[in-house]
């Protein structure tokens, strides 16, 4: 199965947490049951020659297609200010891969420690 990947844009703070919850769903609507499959996602420079980091991927509910990615304060402290890319890459049981998201980052300083 062919998958249009979904576009979604956010800004983060340096040196603090970052979480997205996401909910996968099939073209009607009903959750894709991810038991058995693997969740990776990476963010990278826009040539795509530097990589900053890999989420933590937690399978919040994998019958229901749910998972958080999440960065820690110390990892957000590492990003450089601007914008950086990412997407959100699904291995089925199959060993069929398939971007489901993709986006930019935008990084922003965070001043209060």
């Amino acid at each position: 199965m062919s998958v249009h990947p979904a576009r979604y844009d956010d800004t983060l703070r340096k040196r603090a947490r970052y979480d997205i919850e996401l909910q996968f769903e099939d073209d009607e609507g009903t959750p894709i049951n991810l038991t058995g499959w693997t969740v990776d996602s990476e963010i990278w420079n826009t040539d795509r020659t530097v990589k900053y980091l890999d989420f933590t991927v937690t399978y919040t509910s994998r019958p229901n297609g749910q998972v958080k990615l999440s960065l820690t304060d110390v990892q957000t402290a590492t990003l450089p200010v601007g914008s950086c890319h990412y997407d959100v890459l699904l291995t089925d049981l199959s060993g069929n891969k398939d971007y489901y998201i993709f986006g930019t980052l935008y990084i922003a300083e965070g001043y209060t420690t």
